[in-house]
C-alpha cells in the first residue's frame, strides 16, 4: 500500500498530514488533489446512479458532464 492509497480508504487528510509530518495541510491538499478529485467524480457518479440521473462526470476532463 502507498500513501496515495489512503485517502482512497477514507482517510481524511488532516489525519494523513499528522501521520506524515506535514507542517500545513495545504502541503498534504496539493500532494492528493489528484485522489481527492477521482474520488469526488466517484462521489458524483454513485450519487447519479442512486438518483437515476443520466449525469455523469466526464472523466476524460475532469468536470462533471451537463444534461441537455
Amino acid at each position: 500500500m502507498t500513501a496515495t492509497s489512503v485517502p482512497e480508504r477514507g482517510v481524511e487528510l488532516v489525519v494523513i498530514k499528522e501521520i506524515l509530518g506535514h507542517a500545513h495541510i495545504g502541503v498534504t491538499a496539493t500532494a492528493y488533489a489528484h485522489v481527492r478529485l477521482r474520488l469526488q467524480r466517484d462521489a458524483i457518479d454513485a450519487l447519479s446512479a442512486t438518483l437515476g440521473s443520466s449525469e455523469t462526470t466526464d472523466t476524460a476532463h475532469g468536470s462533471p458532464a451537463r444534461a441537455t
